[in-house]
């Protein structure tokens, strides 16, 4: 793609990155075919193709985000199945997040949009408040009719059940049960603390007992990713330096994500800090950061468990972080069926805030996977992401639990709690 920024745009480190990506695109079309909101709409300003000629038009021009072009970007997911398609390797991912920046610096929303992102943005990466908004919901519940769309999605996401904060999850050091072979920081993150303490509970026994040290490392919180996704920099890189500060002075082999969507994010911070005093700290941590199921395929596990899985591809560990077979080669191992829905390439419309600004298309897209998954008449359903199971626990009666739990299981720890009932 022809690009004509002037020399003088191109001193802004944003705006070379922008550049180098618009310039690998082809206009082939190929991202057309597995965008999901594409598939929904048929608008071609709803494909990567069609927002990517509104971003460079932005951007080129130097002029503030206007309506339209707001509008569409708001409507993109970020669940990078484009990057998994497109044989010019964009890096859309890089490209997007640059115009949510300039669109929060330059564009003034609606007064209900920028209040409903300015109260996430504060809530979701505090786990204390956000349990205190589930309760809020709780309470909401019976008025829900007389609420706008999108405060009746806020309350329907709230789950019927909140576990009690885990002792798991405050700082401390977990001793690998038999001769260690590594020591690992494990992101305890944010919402998953408020609302599903089994998976890291889960991580840390199934580390510990195949000779893994854990840290909770004090100082650690919410990865960034709420924030940078909103195109808030300041506190998506404020929540970030914290981690990496926290990190490195833990001194870990490796820092271990359990939330897919957290580890897309911690694996860019490298490019995020690129340039400033934290840029080694941060692309050493980058380099550290692996998925649960990358350091579990380390291990020698054995299991003899028997249970049909339906295994949901979370979008930002299949495109995000092109982490594909591991964990249904782990699960298999482990003794598990795995089967797989027919459109595994396609988002469950979770997409960390997306179910929450945006959610027509979000119970559109939930729905047709919940459909998926549910043909397959699985006894459970597995996926790697906290996000991706509220959003398909909401739409079906059967089990969803994350796939730690079900090869700590297998592997000698408890059964997991949702197949207890």
């Amino acid at each position: 793609m022809q690009t004509r920024f002037t020399p003088e745009q191109l001193q802004d480190r944003g705006i070379k990155r922008a550049n180098d990506i618009l310039r690998s695109c082809v206009h082939c079309g190929f991202c057309t075919a597995t965008c999901p909101t594409y598939q929904l709409l048929g608008d071609e300003l709803d494909s990567p193709r069609g927002r990517i000629y509104l971003i460079k038009d932005m951007l080129e021009s130097g002029r503030a985000a206007d309506e339209k072009t707001v509008k569409h970007i708001d409507r993109c997911l970020s669940c990078l199945s484009c990057m998994s398609t497109c044989p010019s390797g964009v890096h859309y991912m890089h490209l997007v997040d640059l115009a949510r920046e300039h669109i929060e610096k330059t564009y003034k929303r609606p007064f209900f949009d920028r209040a409903l992102r300015a109260v996430l943005a504060q809530i979701l990466p505090y786990p204390m408040r956000f349990r205190a908004a589930i309760l809020g919901a709780w309470a909401a519940k019976p008025f829900r009719f007389a609420l706008p769309a999108k405060l009746r999605a806020m309350v329907d996401f709230a789950p019927r059940k909140l576990p009690g904060p885990s002792p798991a999850d405050r700082p401390q050091t977990f001793a690998a049960q038999r001769p260690k072979i590594r020591r690992v920081a494990l992101l305890s993150g944010c919402a998953q603390t408020a609302l599903n303490t089994d998976i890291n509970e889960a991580t840390i026994r199934i580390l510990t007992r195949h000779g893994v040290e854990v840290v909770i490392a004090k100082g650690m919180g919410c990865c960034g990713a709420v924030t940078h996704h909103m195109g808030k920099t300041a506190a998506s890189h404020k929540s970030a330096a914290a981690n990496i500060k926290a990190w490195t002075a833990a001194d870990v082999d490796a820092v271990v994500i359990n939330t897919s969507g957290c580890g897309t994010t911690v694996k860019d911070y490298g490019h995020m800090f690129a340039g400033t005093d934290l840029a080694d700290d941060a692309a050493a941590i980058a380099a550290k950061a692996c998925d649960v199921s990358e350091i579990l395929g380390l291990i020698d596990l054995k299991g003899q468990a028997e249970m049909t899985v339906a295994y949901h591809a979370a979008c930002s560990l299949q495109h995000g972080q092109q982490i594909k077979a591991l964990p249904k080669d782990l699960l298999r191992k482990a003794g598990f069926t795995v089967l797989e829905p027919t459109d595994p390439h396609l988002c469950c419309g979770s997409a960390g805030t997306y179910n929450l600004m945006q959610p027509e298309l979000a119970g559109q897209l939930g729905a047709r996977k919940v459909a998926t998954l549910e043909s397959l008449t699985p006894d459970v359903i597995a996926a790697g992401n906290i996000g991706c199971m509220m959003q398909i626990g909401a739409g079906t009666a059967l089990p969803v639990v994350h796939t730690v739990e079900l090869l700590d299981w297998a592997t000698g720890g408890p059964k997991p709690r949702a197949l207890q009932a």
